[in-house]
C-alpha cells in the first residue's frame, strides 16, 4: 500500500464561508517577527554567526566567530525599528502577533512589556533563530518544550501560537502533539486556516506567508523600495477584497521583520499600506490567537471516514460497487499511490478509473455487461442493485406505460444483439425522452465507437454515484 502524505487538493472549489466577525469581506493580519538576540551568534553558544536576512549582501556565516556587522543590524531592529513599528500599529489601533523566539523575548524585557501593554498576542517562534532541517527529533521536541518553558517565564503565559520558520519535516508534528497550540502556522499552503489531523490531534493550522513578506527586501528577487513593498500588498488585498466583496471571504497575512521593515524608507510602504487598509469598510484586522478562536467556534473540526487511510477490506467494502458488480476495481485502486485529493468523490473517481481505464478489454467487456437493461426485467423482478433502482427511478424508468415497456424492450433486445453488452447511460443525466432519444441514436453506431461511449458513461455513473457517497 503506497501513500502520498503531501495535501494537493485542500478546500479544492468549496472552500468555506469563513464568516469573519461583524460580515468582513477580509481578514488583514500582520505578523511582527521578533528575532533579535536569537539568532545564530557565538555568544549564545553557536558555531557561527547569523547570515539570514539582513541587508548585509552575500552574507555568510562566520565559523567561530562574531560578526560584528550582522550583529549590530539585528540589534538596529530592536533598538529603533521595533519602537517604529510599536507606534505606527499602536497609533492605527491594529494589534499585531509577534512571532517571538524565546531567547529573544528574554533579552528584551521592554519591547515585551511594550507588546503585553499593546495587548498584542506573543505567540512562540522557537527557543532559537535557528535552522531546524538537520535537528534530530528528539533534540527539536526538547527545543519545543524549553521554548514553551522560557516564553511563559518571560511573558508570564504560554504562547498559543506556533511559527518555527527555518523548520524541519518534524515541526508541525512535534508541534501537533505537545497539544497546547491554538494554531500552527509553518505552512504557506492556503488562503484560509484548516485542521491537520496529527494522531489523536485536531490541529489548526493558520497558513502564513513569505511573499507578502518584507523579507524580500533582504532576497532576490525582492523589493528595493518601500513603494514596491506597498504596491505588492495593496495588489493582494485589492483581489482578496474582491474575492471577498463576490461572497469568498479570505485571510491575508502580511510578514514583518523589525531589522527590515523597520528601516525610514521601507516602513514608508508599510505606513502607506495601513493607511489604505483603514480606507475600506468592512475588513478585519485580528491577532492570529482572534482567528484561531474565531474558527474553532465558527468552523469545528469532524473526522470523517478518510478513503485514504482505510484499511483495504474497509475500501474494497465501501467502493466495491461504485463500478456494478466489479469489486475488482476498488480492489487494484487501493493499491495506488492515494492520498489526500483522493479522500473526496472526485479522487477515489480518479482512482477507480484509472483501474477500469488500464484493463484488458475483457476485463472492461464484462463491466459493461455487469450493467443491466434499462427499464428491463431484473428491474420489474427488482433484482437490481440499490444504486441502479434509484438511477432509474430517477429517470421516470420504473413507471413506464406499457407501450413505453415495449419500446424500452424492443431497443434493449436490438441493442445488445447487435454490439453484445447492454445499453448504458448515465440516466441522473437525463429524463426519459432524451434517454430513448440517444437510446434511438446510439444504436445505429458502430460496436467500437458504441464500446467507447459505454465505458466513458460506465465512469459517470461512478462519478455520480461517489457523489452521493461521500
Amino acid at each position: 500500500m503506497t501513500r502520498y502524505v503531501r495535501n494537493m487538493i485542500g478546500y479544492g472549489p468549496d472552500a468555506p464561508d469563513p464568516q469573519w466577525p461583524g460580515g468582513a469581506k477580509i481578514a488583514v493580519q500582520f505578523v511582527l517577527n521578533y528575532e533579535e538576540g536569537g539568532e545564530n551568534c557565538v555568544l549564545h553558544g553557536d558555531q557561527a554567526s547569523e547570515a539570514f536576512l539582513s541587508d548585509i549582501a552575500g552574507a555568510a556565516m562566520w565559523q567561530g566567530k562574531r560578526h560584528w556587522n550582522m550583529e549590530s543590524i539585528y540589534e538596529y531592529g530592536a533598538r529603533a525599528g521595533f519602537w517604529r513599528l510599536h507606534r505606527l500599529f499602536t497609533s492605527a489601533a491594529i494589534p499585531v502577533t509577534i512571532y517571538g523566539v524565546a531567547t529573544a523575548l528574554a533579552r528584551s524585557p521592554e519591547q515585551v512589556e511594550a507588546m503585553k501593554d499593546a495587548g498584542w498576542e506573543i505567540a512562540s517562534h522557537g527557543l532559537k533563530w535557528v535552522e531546524h532541517k538537520d535537528m534530530p527529533e528528539d533534540e527539536e521536541r526538547a527545543a519545543i518544550a524549553e521554548a514553551i518553558r522560557l516564553h511563559t517565564e518571560v511573558v508570564g503565559e504560554r504562547p498559543l501560537g506556533w511559527y518555527t520558520g527555518r523548520c524541519s519535516e518534524n515541526t508541525v508534528r512535534l508541534v501537533a502533539e505537545e497539544g497546547g497550540f491554538a494554531y500552527v502556522s509553518d505552512t504557506y499552503d492556503d488562503d484560509l486556516p484548516y485542521w491537520l489531523e496529527v494522531g489523536d490531534r485536531d490541529q489548526l493550522i493558520i497558513p502564513y506567508t513569505l511573499e507578502a513578506n518584507d523579507m524580500r527586501f533582504a532576497t532576490a528577487p525582492g523589493y528595493i523600495t518601500g513603494e514596491q513593498f506597498y504596491q505588492y500588498l495593496k495588489d493582494a488585498f485589492d483581489t482578496l477584497y474582491a474575492e471577498g466583496s463576490n461572497g469568498r471571504p479570505a485571510m491575508m497575512s502580511i510578514g514583518l521583520h523589525c531589522r527590515l521593515i523597520g528601516r525610514p524608507g521601507k516602513m514608508a510602504g508599510l505606513k502607506r499600506f495601513i493607511d489604505y487598509v483603514r480606507m475600506h469598510k468592512d475588513v478585519w484586522t485580528p491577532t492570529r490567537l482572534e482567528i484561531a478562536e474565531h474558527w474553532a467556534k465558527t468552523h469545528p473540526h469532524t473526522r470523517k471516514p478518510r478513503p485514504s487511510q482505510m484499511d483495504r477490506e474497509t475500501f474494497v467494502g465501501t467502493f466495491g460497487g461504485i463500478f456494478e458488480h466489479s469489486p475488482w476495481i476498488a480492489e487494484r485502486a487501493f493499491d495506488l499511490e492515494l492520498g489526500p485529493a483522493h479522500d473526496r468523490a472526485a479522487g477515489v473517481h480518479s482512482a477507480l478509473a484509472r483501474m477500469f481505464r488500464s484493463a484488458s478489454y475483457d476485463e472492461r467487456l464484462g463491466v459493461l455487461r455487469a450493467h443491466p437493461d434499462l427499464a428491463g426485467k431484473l428491474a420489474a423482478a427488482k433484482r437490481l442493485t440499490a444504486e441502479s433502482t434509484s438511477e432509474q427511478s430517477s429517470a421516470g424508468l420504473d413507471a413506464l406505460t406499457d407501450d413505453e415497456r415495449t419500446q424500452f424492450t424492443e431497443l434493449n433486445t436490438a441493442y445488445t444483439e447487435k454490439h453484445g453488452f447492454p445499453f448504458i447511460i448515465a440516466v441522473r443525466d437525463h429524463d426519459k425522452a432524451s434517454i430513448l432519444s440517444a437510446f434511438q441514436r446510439r444504436i445505429a453506431n458502430d460496436t467500437a465507437t458504441e464500446f467507447t461511449e459505454a465505458c466513458k458513461q460506465v465512469e459517470r455513473i461512478a462519478r455520480l454515484r461517489l457523489e452521493d457517497l461521500l
